[in-house]
């Protein structure tokens, strides 16, 4: 191809393509009229609806402040919920999000890898029961999964060529990320360190100069990430009678991962309902800022009860979302979400496929920092100067999402953030174990008429 540009273009069109095609497939022939399950689908449904109706976020329930969940979610999904039946519509638009991270994952892994991996790492994330089955749900993962792409590719433009209007667009989609799960809310600072140290070592002149050179682009990353989310912040500490931040749902989640149900038993590392129902001071009278503030004390009065068997259930929580542990309960919790049971455990064991490859590729990008030999891939010497950095930042998601099981609980809705990454540094193996193949093979070849010309030269002289 002429123009290698295009030609990738045109390639990752066609695999985003497919993977469209099997998403609209499912929603058309099974969703579109499937009615929502007792989960939290029905909240980001119901509060879209409210905004379309102009009523700014309040309980779906009971006339109060509402901010069960960030506020992204529901205000992309208020787009389409002015029409009498939103729901089919709503599940069209997180199906969309689902096709924008299968090209987002492809147009990442090129800027760190090349066109070849990232039209590798498109087709895995256009198939992989672990991003598509969250496409036509209505809730937060497919959105978000699609933010945290949007933040690492723009991120990676700037450790790439930092510039200080770059610096500020990652900081507006790592704020827009954060809105819609809370616990991404850490990706911006992470990135902007990882910022920082990069223009440092890029940086010359004096100490003091280069401090200033590095600090620069960090602290705007931060003031704009936090300009992002200042208002939906300011908004909640006008409104609840406790401090809230970005949700009102960490006191439920808490309670619901500190209780006697996740810290033995088959739900031993998870998250149970049975949890936060059978709180007995819990009434629906009771504002949300307050009934928050009250099971997170609950929680953490637990946890320093528990304390010498916290390091069990952390074990069981990093377990159950590496998918070493819990299977059943986890695939329970998937289909009570609207996942189906088949696409779940089709999602387990592809991630055993997938998740060591993506230690592969973790190492042949390392190997490829350290040393730029004959022996490196042949798509690293254009991309050698910034693979170290690539690896450091494809690492943040992954950081992010260990912080959160620790604290709270293991289950694939967590690790969604991750799934980028995974998917990424799997087609970074699969291309390194191709070429690895096909030099194999071209070395025998070689072999083969090396000792053909013997044999011949042997014939020739033995007839003289």
């Amino acid at each position: 191809d002429r123009d290698p540009d295009r030609g990738f273009r045109r390639r990752l069109g066609v695999v985003v393509a497919l993977g469209a095609l099997w998403r609209l497939g499912v929603l058309v022939v099974d969703k579109w009229h499937q009615p929502l399950l007792l989960n939290d689908s029905l909240y980001y449904s119901a509060q879209a609806q409210q905004l379309a109706d102009g009523i700014w976020f309040r309980e779906i329930f009971v006339d109060r402040p509402g901010a069960e969940h960030g506020p992204l979610t529901s205000t992309i999904l208020a787009v389409v919920s002015w029409v009498d039946d939103p729901v089919p519509w709503q599940r069209l638009v997180t199906v969309l999000f689902g096709v924008l991270t299968i090209a987002m994952v492809g147009v990442l892994a090129r800027r760190i890898a090349g066109p070849r991996v990232g039209l590798v790492a498109a087709a895995i994330a256009a198939v992989y029961p672990n991003l598509w089955m969250n496409d036509g749900l209505v809730m937060s993962e497919s959105i978000s999964i699609a933010m945290v792409c949007l933040t690492l590719w723009t991120a990676h433009r700037c450790l790439s060529s930092p510039s200080l209007g770059r610096a500020a667009v990652v900081g507006l989609v790592a704020g827009l990320a954060a809105l819609a799960r809370s616990e991404l809310a850490l990706l911006s600072p992470l990135v902007g360190v990882l910022l920082a140290v990069t223009v440092w070592r890029a940086a010359e002149g004096a100490r003091r100069a280069r401090a200033r050179e590095a600090l620069t682009p960090m602290v705007l990353l931060g003031a704009v990430a936090a300009a992002t989310v200042a208002p939906w912040v300011a908004f909640n500490m006008a409104r609840f009678e406790e401090p809230v931040t970005l949700t009102t749902n960490d006191g439920t989640t808490l309670l619901g991962s500190y209780c006697d149900t996740t810290f033995s038993g088959p739900e031993l590392g998870g998250w149970s309902i049975f949890c936060v129902t059978s709180d007995p001071a819990y009434s629906m009278d009771e504002e949300p800022s307050v009934r928050s503030a009250r099971q997170r004390e609950m929680a953490l009065e637990y946890a320093r009860d528990h304390l010498d068997e916290l390091p069990k259930v952390v074990a069981a929580r990093i377990a159950r979302t590496l998918d070493l542990y819990g299977l059943d309960s986890l695939v329970a919790q998937d289909v009570g979400e609207e996942r189906y049971r088949w696409a779940s455990w089709a999602g387990i064991a592809m991630w055993w496929v997938v998740a060591p490859a993506a230690i592969a590729g973790a190492v042949v990008l390392a190997r490829a920092a350290r040393a730029r030999t004959r022996r490196s891939p042949r798509w690293v010497p254009a991309w050698a100067p910034t693979v170290r950095w690539s690896l450091l930042l494809l690492a943040c998601p992954v950081l992010s999402v260990t912080v959160t099981t620790v604290l709270f609980y293991g289950a694939h809705r967590i690790r969604s953030s991750m799934e980028p990454t995974v998917v990424v540094l799997a087609a970074v193996a699969a291309v390194a174990w191709w070429d690895h193949r096909a030099a194999r093979s071209a070395r025998a070849g070689e072999r083969d008429v090396i000792a053909v010309d013997a044999d011949a030269v042997d014939r020739t002289v033995g007839g003289t």
